[in-house]
């Protein structure tokens, strides 16, 4: 009678992936539609900065912020109803 107990069998485990805080993470900040095309258009880019290191933000920001001026100058070119005549007084 052979009283020894076998090894358990290895098992390998894969190596935990390193965490690296400098590499590009989603920020996962929820966007809330606003009704407007050209606005939501501009506010869904911002998520285009989530896959960049953080050196390929500004691009993304500074289009980001051309594309809310376009639409915030579109509402001033937009016509409206006339002013009212002035009363000044000379």
């Amino acid at each position: 009678m052979d009283d020894a107990v076998p090894d358990p069998p290895v098992v390998e485990e894969a190596p935990e992936p390193a965490y690296d805080p400098a590499a590009p993470a989603p920020l996962n900040v929820p966007r809330t539609p606003t009704g407007d095309a050209g606005v939501d258009a501009a506010l869904d880019r911002l998520g285009d900065a989530d896959h960049l290191a953080t050196d390929g933000h500004l691009e993304v920001y500074e289009d980001v912020h051309r594309g809310l001026r376009e639409a915030l100058t579109a509402l001033d070119a937009r016509p409206g109803p006339p002013a009212p005549p002035s009363q000044a007084r000379i």
